[in-house]
């Protein structure tokens, strides 16, 4: 076993040097001086104000009104009286089911990521991190800073401070005529006319066709059943294990005696004599008798109250009911005036909408007419090619020409 010393020195100790560290020179604070004088405490508040009689405002309460409630109040609402139910009839789904049916052949497509993509060998980036090394300089600390040496003190001016100006009111009386005052005039307005169209309901007659694109162009395949991936058998290794290891090779054991214990020596003496179990506490102690103490309570200095409660206070007393005189509404009289001309009920949708005929999509055909089938890609769409006529210059007879039409 090693038992040399160890040297305690680390990085830290033997790259830091130490500075001398100069105290910061404390400022002298200047005395206080007060100034000669006395202070004026007068404010533009009380330099300003004008102090204006204030009289009580008198409360306008009305009069206290009794509502009885002993009869029974049987009435209907108008939500109730108006509203009348109506027998809704649930309506039948019109979903197709569709059975699905797993595909008969092996998908066996590759994506583009397996073909595109080409395995590189991963190079490892240069490192520019500079090396952790710390430099030394055997200048001395300079603790000058550009504050200290361009800093200069300067004395500051006195604040400017404005003049306040005084306040001059009006003589002329105030106008509180409104513009809504001014230009409004009561007059019986008309009510807006409905520009919404007809409800009348959209149909056809003709027989629906069961068959649509999702059926038409979808080809079902056959799903395989995902490979289970067998575990192998644990196979142990031939010979026999070694379990000796570096703690039972290299450990030396040492023959160690067990501690004693430090106790003193107990002294086997025994006397047959009685325990005497009196102390100090016991007989300096004495027990004293003691009493619940009786609660003070302090004597009333004001006697009860005798005679009738007089209950009249100062709003019964003072209170002058004025009759309510309610505010004159200026709404506008909704009143509706008849006309004897028919309403026009007109629209720019009525008068130039242009009914046209609902064309059914060629998709929805299995063959569509006026189509010439062509070929099937790799993921099942199908081309057709329209024929549609032109007439030459020199001919009148028609043309067809072929057009690429997916389905």
């Amino acid at each position: 076993m090693h038992r040399g010393k160890m040297e305690g020195i680390t990085t830290f100790k033997s790259d830091y040097l130490p500075y001398d560290i100069v105290k910061r020179p404390l400022r002298v604070q200047e005395e206080y001086k007060p100034k000669t004088g006395e202070i004026d405490l007068g404010t533009t508040y009380q330099r300003d104000y004008n102090a204006h009689k204030i009289q009580p405002v008198t409360l306008v309460r009305p009069l206290e009104r009794k509502h009885a409630t002993g009869g029974k109040l049987d009435t209907i609402p108008t939500y109730q009286d108006d509203y009348r139910s109506w027998e809704v009839q649930r309506r039948e789904p019109s979903k197709v089911e569709h059975m699905y049916h797993p595909p008969t052949e092996k998908f066996g497509n590759s994506t583009t990521f397996q073909d595109d993509f080409i395995p590189r060998e991963l190079i490892p980036r240069q490192s520019f991190k500079p090396p952790c090394v710390a430099k030394l300089s055997d200048v001395p600390f300079d603790s000058a800073t550009s504050h200290r040496t361009s800093y200069i003190a300067h004395q500051l001016e006195p604040k400017f401070v404005r003049s306040k100006e005084e306040y001059r009111p009006s003589n002329q009386p105030f106008e509180d005529l409104t513009t809504h005052r001014n230009d409004f005039k009561g007059l019986p307005g008309q009510l807006a006319k409905s520009c919404k169209p007809e409800n009348a309901e959209v149909g056809s007659s003709a027989h629906f066709n069961g068959v649509t694109e999702f059926q038409d162009r979808f080809q079902p395949w056959l799903v395989s059943l995902p490979e289970v991936r067998k575990t192998k058998e644990y196979v142990p290794p031939p010979g026999n294990m070694d379990f000796n290891s570096t703690s039972h090779l290299d450990y030396v054991k040492h023959e160690i005696s067990p501690a004693v214990p430090i106790r003193p020596i107990s002294n086997g003496r025994r006397t047959n004599a009685p325990f005497q179990g009196n102390t100090t506490m016991k007989d300096d102690f004495k027990a004293w008798s003691s009493c619940q103490r009786e609660t003070t309570k302090k004597q009333q200095e004001i006697p009860n109250p005798t005679g009738k409660f007089y209950d009249l206070t100062t709003f019964k007393s003072h209170y002058i009911p004025h009759q309510i005189i309610p505010a004159q509404s200026f709404k506008p009289v909704r009143a509706v005036v008849p006309k004897s001309a028919p309403f026009q009920d007109e629209t720019m949708y009525r008068t130039e909408y242009t009914p046209k005929k609902q064309e059914i999509c060629p998709a929805n055909y299995p063959s569509p007419p006026g189509y010439v089938y062509v070929n099937t890609d790799s993921h099942g769409h199908k081309f057709f090619r329209q024929l549609t006529p032109e007439f030459s210059e020199s001919n009148s007879n028609p043309i067809p020409k072929e057009v690429a039409v997916e389905s």
